[in-house]
Parts: structure tokens; sequence; C-alpha cells
């Protein structure tokens, strides 16, 4: 079992944590295995999904851990550092980027070509730069990889001016068939890996997801820390 254990000490996770994953869930090994700050309850990780087995092995808890006093909630925590250690492996030249290199928030979408939703959030792409707000987007068709929304996804990947292209598929208008090496496939598990389960989908800096449109207005204060979001 290949597992990331922290904090890194000798003895590692205690067998019987080991043992009780092993049975829980055959053949998948944990992203990460660590203390909680709950004495005798470990954190596994398995991607951004988070469940906590006590030292013996014999408790399985699904939910987020909240400290009570501070209000802070450390399974969500956990979450959000996943996203922000998997979104820091994509280098920006694989995205299409809309707005300046000195915006002050950066948003990464995973987006469709097709869907009603990521159509409105591109039609407003002009109001989000004015914000401040520079929008990356990352592939996600829905349909997965045999699909008409893939193929419109390498075709602009694959154009001179990916941002000239990415707007007129947007707004339905054919774009050249066009075919080359590219990160949609890989960005499309990625963005399953995040937690992604429709588009448009939001990654704030932070590592929050923020699923669905949500409008220039709004997602600035999200973002100045007005909304929890």
């Amino acid at each position: 079992m290949s597992i990331l254990w922290q904090p890194a000490v000798a003895e590692g996770p205690p067998a019987k944590v080991v043992a009780a994953l092993e049975r829980i869930v055959p053949g998948i090994a944990p992203d990460r295995i660590r203390m909680s700050v709950l004495p005798g309850l470990y954190e596994v990780s398995f991607g951004p999904s988070i469940v906590y087995v006590s030292a013996d092995g014999r408790y399985l808890i699904q939910g987020d851990l909240v400290e009570l006093d501070s209000g802070k909630n450390h399974t969500r925590d956990r979450r959000r550092e996943h996203r922000r250690e998997r979104m820091a492996t994509v280098k920006e030249n694989d995205m299409v980027v809309f707005g300046p290199e000195n915006a002050k928030h950066t948003v990464d979408v995973f987006t469709d070509i097709d869907c009603p939703y990521c159509v409105r959030l591109h039609n407003q792409m002009a109001e989000y730069n004015r914000l401040g707000i520079r929008i990356r987007y990352l592939a996600f068709p829905r349909a997965g990889v045999s699909s008409s929304s893939y193929d419109k996804w390498v075709s602009v990947w694959c154009s001179g001016d990916k941002q000239i292209a990415m707007s007129k598929a947007k707004n339905g208008s054919r774009i050249p068939e066009k075919k080359c090496d590219n990160p949609v496939e890989k960005q499309f598990a990625l963005g399953r890996a995040v937690g992604v389960r429709g588009t448009p989908s939001l990654i704030l800096e932070n590592g929050q997801l923020v699923p669905g449109y949500v409008q220039p207005l709004e997602l600035l204060e999200i973002l100045e820390g007005n909304k929890t979001g």
C-alpha cells in the first residue's frame, strides 16, 4: 500500500488503521494518512474526499471535523489544500487565459464548450476582467473524451489564437476542426480528481471549489471574503 504519511515518523500509521482501510476499500491506497487534531483519530485522504479512522481500526467517521470554539473546519481546509496542490501542477501556458497578469484575483474555471452557463460566464468576461478577476480556463468536456464537446475543446486548443477560437466556439460559431498534442484529456481527469462534477466549476486561489455559474459582482464578493461561497 503506497501511502504518503504525515507527519513523517519512523513508526508510520498504526497497522490497525492500514488494515481497516484495506478491508473497507481493498486495492485503493489513500493519498495521505495523518494524525488529526483529535487524539486517537487519523485523517485519511482519497483525493478531495476525507474520512477519519480510529487508531484501533474499529471506527470510520465520514463528515466534517469542526472545532467549535473557533469554528475552524479542518476537513474543509484539507480539501482545499488538496485542490491547491493538484492545481499547482498545471502550467499557465496549458490554460486559455482571459485577463491581465497583474489582476487582483485569479480564478481557474473548468469549462465545457457547450454548457449554457459556461457560455453565460464567458459572455461576461469583460466584466470579470474589469473587476480585477482573471479567468483561466481548463478543459472539462462533460460528456467525456469521445464527445463532440471534447473535439471542440481540442480544436480550440490547437487553433492559432486560443482566445478568439474559444469566444467563437462559446457563441456557437463553427471553428476549423484541428488536432494536435493537447492537455484536454489530462485536464478532464484533473477536474474529476479535485471534485468537479459539472460546469462551470470555479477553483479559487485558496482551493475553494465553487460549483456553477457565479455572476461577476457576487464572485468578487466571495473573493474579497465578504461571502463564504
